[in-house]
């Protein structure tokens, strides 16, 4: 029965593939048409049947319409042929950096029977697939030197590597049992059976040159007439891609189909485990990057082990949550991460990776683009953070002639208080409808508003002008020659914040230093809300809706209740970035 479902599912496939190659037919005889009336009108002219002054005319309209359209669609099949497909950021795995995950990989493909992937990437993402890097861009270049042993063996690799690369998600790696990633894989390395199919392949090497010429056609930066002829090939391959639009859908459906259907034999009882551990996973990694990396990406510092961080953030949520008692039991099995040679090395290259797609930094490391260590972030990443934070409020405070104290007949203290801040910020609330909530204008308040301006003007100076390339660690190193960066980063994580967030933020900020300064606080790392304050090895939890209801409503007294908790004083000058 697993068998019918699977043929049907790869017929279907077939079958849309087949339609999809139809339209590349139809195409093809539009463009041949012309050709055909001249043809025609020749024969008729040389055999004496269609002559006269009208026909003549006809003929050389028809042969020149002809030779034109002949033109243009020689031009746009070479587009469409030679366009570099788009390819996904990924990290390479060589075999000698990997051979157990490579062993596990042809095991699979033979249990299935089917070809095994030509190749295993790496990708910073919840996700796994296959994909086609047949072109010929997307391979090393031919030998430069004469050698016609050398050419030969080139284009031989070129024919043998057709089967697709295994693309696997890292956090994966490192959250999952050997046994869940098998299970996890099997509907993929399936699909590498329709991918083998001509006409499967036929049809989506032709669907990805459409999309790589839209995309070629889409770049303005050239003279007039280039972007004309441009414009021309971008329309006649979004016309033959709205055609195909809905046949390779339907064909991506059956393989995949065909694909769940073969893998069903292999480990199907530990898949239904293997989901559930899937998207665990993804919900990990999504609040890591947003809570934890985030920050350290915006202070000039890189978690060099994020992947490694998935299985810390995911444990402190099997511990929190009770819905998530019994995943963090599975630690005592075989982790996937061992099938790698070097796992150190290939997570700082996937973390690095995650960087540059989620938040744009660098390509490689530098003085303003560091990696850091888990153990050094709450010093590295943290304090300086808050510290940077609190500076930049009190250099705001003075831009807007903001008195250090209250009363001109009290001395000014000796440096920046917390103090100043919420005497700032209640008596703008005394005086008007908040420190943040709209004016008569609009418009946020000043102070806001200058945080705002200056949290973009630095983010502005320190964006990379030129990325730079990306050394490879052994056995592995960064795709970065497929895939084009200039439009970095990829995936933002988040909007940009709001001028109330800036200011809440910023208020917190300087909260911490005074507790970090006067009564001893440390700062910390929570995997899964980031920067904390910790108060005798304690994390406080309850510091952001006190911030908030002085930032939203100009209400200071929960958050002096609760310095006075704590002991302490706002008064004191507190040390800044």
């Amino acid at each position: 029965m697993t068998g019918t479902r699977v043929e049907a599912g790869a017929q279907a496939a077939r079958a849309r593939a087949l339609a999809v190659l139809r339209i590349r037919s139809r195409a093809l005889a539009v463009a041949l048409l012309p050709s055909a009336a001249a043809v025609i009108l020749l024969a008729g002219g040389s055999t004496g049947h269609l002559v006269g002054p009208g026909w003549d005319a006809a003929r050389w309209t028809v042969t020149v319409l002809a030779v034109l359209v002949l033109l243009a669609a020689a031009v746009v099949a070479l587009v469409v042929a030679r366009a570099r497909p788009a390819v996904s950021p990924t990290v390479a795995v060589a075999e000698s950096a990997a051979p157990d995950l490579y062993r596990m990989v042809r095991d699979l493909a033979d249990r299935l029977d089917v070809p095994v992937p030509s190749a295993i990437a790496l990708t910073p993402d919840c996700d796994s697939w296959l994909e086609d890097r047949t072109h010929p861009s997307h391979g090393p270049p031919p030998p430069r030197e004469r050698d016609e042993i050398a050419g030969a063996q080139h284009r031989l690799n070129r024919r043998t590597a057709t089967a697709p690369v295994l693309v696997i998600g890292s956090p994966f790696l490192w959250w999952m049992r050997v046994g869940e990633l098998r299970a996890v894989l099997a509907p993929v390395v399936a699909g590498t059976g329709p991918s083998a199919h001509p006409d499967i392949a036929a049809a989506r090497r032709f669907v990805r040159g459409l999309d790589a010429a839209v995309a070629v056609s889409a770049d303005r930066g050239r003279c007039l007439g280039v972007r004309m002829v441009c414009a021309g090939i971008g329309w006649a391959a979004r016309v033959m891609l709205r055609a195909c639009q809905v046949h390779a859908a339907e064909m991506e459906r059956g393989v995949a189909a065909a694909a769940a259907e073969r893998a069903q034999a292999v480990d199907y009882g530990l898949r239904i485990v293997a989901q559930e551990q899937v998207g665990l996973a993804y919900a990990g990694w999504d609040r890591l990057l947003t809570r934890v990396a985030l920050p350290a990406w915006r202070m000039g510092r890189w978690p060099s082990r994020l992947d490694a961080g998935v299985v810390a953030a995911l444990t402190e949520l099997s511990r929190r949550d009770r819905l998530a008692e019994g995943f963090a039991s599975r630690l005592g099995e075989r982790p996937a991460c061992d099938l790698l040679e070097e796992p150190g090395a290939i997570d700082e290259a996937a973390s690095l990776l995650a960087a540059r797609l989620f938040h744009g930094g660098p390509a490689e490391s530098g003085p303003d683009w560091a990696p850091v260590g888990w153990q050094e972030y709450p010093d590295e990443v943290v304090d300086r953070k808050w510290r940077t934070d609190a500076a930049r409020l009190h250099r705001v405070l003075d831009a807007l002639g903001v008195r250090r104290t209250p009363d001109p007949a009290v001395p000014a203290p000796d440096g920046p208080t917390l103090a100043r801040v919420l005497d700032h910020l209640t008596e703008s609330a005394r005086w008007g409808a908040g420190p943040t909530a709209p004016e008569a204008d609009g418009a946020e308040s000043a102070l806001a508003v200058r945080l705002g301006a200056e949290v973009a003007r630095e983010e502005a100076e320190a964006a990379p002008s030129v990325p730079g390339a990306v050394a490879a660690a052994a056995g592995q190193g960064l795709d970065a020659a497929l895939w084009d960066d200039a439009a970095l980063p990829l995936f933002p994580l988040q909007p940009p914040r709001t001028e109330r967030e800036l200011l809440a933020d910023h208020v917190t900020a300087m909260v911490c230093c005074a507790a970090m300064d006067t009564v001893g606080a440390m700062p910390g790392l929570d995997w899964l809300d980031g920067p904390t304050l910790l108060v005798d090895g304690v994390r406080v939890a309850d510091l952001a809706p006190r911030v908030l209801s002085l930032v939203e409503d100009g209400d200071a007294v929960p958050l002096r209740t609760w310095l006075v908790e704590l002991g302490i004083r706002p008064e004191k000058p507190v040390r800044l970035g």
